[in-house]
């Protein structure tokens, strides 16, 4: 994944006013558990408009689904629905010959509560100006036991020593 990337995705949603969250790996990195990671891992709000102005802004940076569907087939709900009961995917590939080291993985259905995780999520200055809106500490930590592979709870055991490390150097 290139910072470069990154950028470009986290400004083009912004400029489209989308609200939107990262999470996986490079919330770990966020978090102050500094590992590679290669796919921006991101939870969209559903709301119909928002899902359109995040495709849009996806389409802008040339950025197309892996699967030999339309981009704006992960604007119906009804097909979201379906790749998760039928082909049990969790998540929605894309990829830019213009951003070709960095993939974008949408999650089909937020795995969690969208408000609540927007309202409690750090903001971090990307760049001047641009702001990723990162999952919180909890809800990543939650999302990882639940997942469970060997890397998440490693990430899990890390982000915990960080953070009791950070509240002992508080007190």
């Amino acid at each position: 994944m290139e910072l470069r990337s990154v950028v470009a995705v986290a400004r083009a949603l912004q400029d489209e006013h989308v609200r939107y969250l990262v999470v996986g790996g490079p919330a770990v990195v966020v978090h102050g558990y500094l590992r590679a990671t290669a796919d921006m891992e991101l939870v969209i709000d559903m709301e119909q408009a928002n899902v359109e102005r995040a495709l849009a802004a996806f389409g802008r940076l040339g950025f197309r689904p892996r699967a030999p569907v339309p981009l704006q087939a992960f604007a119906d709900p009804a097909q979201r629905a379906a790749w998760s009961a039928r082909r049990h995917m969790v998540v929605f590939s894309l990829f830019s010959p213009e951003h070709d080291t960095t993939e974008v993985d949408l999650f089909l259905t937020p795995p969690f509560d969208f408000g609540a995780a927007w309202t409690a999520a750090r903001h971090e200055e990307l760049a001047p100006g641009i702001k990723l809106p990162v999952v919180a500490l909890d809800e990543l930590l939650r999302m990882k036991r639940e997942v469970g592979r060997d890397r998440d709870l490693l990430d899990v055991r890390e982000l915990e020593e960080l953070r009791d490390e950070r509240r002992d150097q508080a007190r």
